[in-house]
């Protein structure tokens, strides 16, 4: 399962407390991290990457828990976009995740039991201010760049938002500043998933080992769907039958597309925890960052001088490119310096994650160049 070695997960204790948004405070909870590459004397290369809501800190390279490939690798090290011969590259799991960071499969000392649905409430906003932790841990004053996509994005403007001096450049991909009726239906339909799940016991199956497991992978399957393009999917799998010439006029797996929904439900669940995935989903639909500033998006940013590179892709109908486009004419409004860009993309919203050659070229280029640039100035 994925806590078994907790012995591989860096972590600091964040000592101070943290008022939540829902009320509660919490103090004295892990943040698990990990890095890459080295943060140079001026402590001037530093880029705190969010990851998006399976994800975790496990960016690049091995995960030694799962022992699959780190989620962003195709962006991430010598090289590539996020270069680590050059960048000094951070990357938490959000509090509410599932590894290593304060979350709902926590145990509690009390109980000796995980906290299960006993875990607060949490947002975005949340998330964002247990990782400024760490620019306190690694004594460095003023990040380079924020970059993340999906939810990770949504991290990025939250963070621009409460620190508009803590971080130099912005980069969110394929995000919104607003959840959408449509996707907080779509994580209402795997919430429900995973609550009707039986095994799910109000949240306390850690009590009886038994978990959700199903209702997780149901959740997975559709949350897949809505991660790909349907020109990808039908170029993908069109039609056609799964290691068979004829229907099998059953239930059972007729089509190649059924298989491969089916696995990645069935491989979800042996990574990820039900309860983080209902608090972690939760606190995407709260996300709205109008919401102190009486709905102007603008003055969410009013006081940053952050440079921002908004980033979307053509195939992407979850966080389509106009929501996207959004955050570009809200920076607009107050004289941002801000670039935006659309990439030709079939493979949907996962084209961030993905081998996309053009995204990936135009941000390595834009990082690379952006560094450059800003150290050539304090020169």
């Amino acid at each position: 399962m994925y806590m078994n070695d907790l012995s591989k997960i860096k972590n600091i204790l964040v000592k101070n407390p943290l008022k939540l948004d829902c009320g509660k405070e919490i103090s004295n909870f892990p943040l698990a991290y990990e890095t890459y590459g080295k943060l140079n004397e001026n402590k001037d290369n530093a880029i705190l990457v969010f990851h998006a809501l399976t994800g975790d800190q496990f960016a690049s390279g091995i995960n030694p828990i799962t022992n699959k490939e780190g989620w962003w690798s195709h962006a991430m090290g010598p090289g590539k976009a996020f270069d680590t011969e050059k960048f000094f590259v951070i990357c938490a799991n959000v509090i509410g995740g599932c590894m290593g960071s304060y979350g709902p499969s926590t145990i509690d000392n009390k109980t000796n039991k995980p906290i299960g649905t006993n875990f607060p409430v949490i947002t975005i906003n949340d998330m964002v201010n247990a990782q400024y932790n760490l620019l306190d841990f690694f004594k460095i004053e003023k990040l380079f760049a924020i970059a993340g996509g999906s939810m990770g994005g949504m991290q990025v403007l939250q963070f621009v938002s409460n620190f508009p001096n803590k971080a130099r450049v912005a980069v969110p991909i394929a995000c919104t500043a607003s959840h959408s009726a449509q996707n907080i239906a779509l994580n209402e339909l795997g919430r429900q998933s995973i609550m009707a799940d039986i095994n799910w016991q109000n949240g306390f199956y850690g009590e009886n080992e038994k978990n959700p497991n199903k209702g997780l992978a149901v959740a997975r399957m559709a949350a897949h769907i809505t991660y790909l393009s349907k020109k990808g999917l039908q170029e993908k799998f069109g039609r056609k039958l799964h290691e068979r010439d004829d229907l099998k006029f059953s239930f059972d797996v007729d089509f190649q597309i059924e298989s491969y929904l089916r696995h990645q439900g069935s491989v979800f669940v042996d990574r990820f925890d039900a309860n983080s995935y209902l608090y972690i989903t939760r606190a995407m639909d709260y996300f709205d960052l109008t919401n102190k500033f009486n709905g102007n998006l603008s003055k969410a940013f009013g006081k940053s001088k952050t440079k921002f590179f908004v980033i979307s892709f053509t195939s992407d109908w979850l966080y389509p490119t106009p929501e996207n486009r959004d955050i570009v004419i809200a920076l607009n409004a107050i004289g941002a310096d801000v670039g935006f860009i659309e990439i030709e993309s079939d493979k949907g919203h996962d084209s961030f994650l993905l081998n996309t050659p053009d995204f990936l070229n135009t941000l390595k280029n834009y990082l690379k160049n952006t560094y450059s640039n800003l150290n050539e100035k304090r020169i």
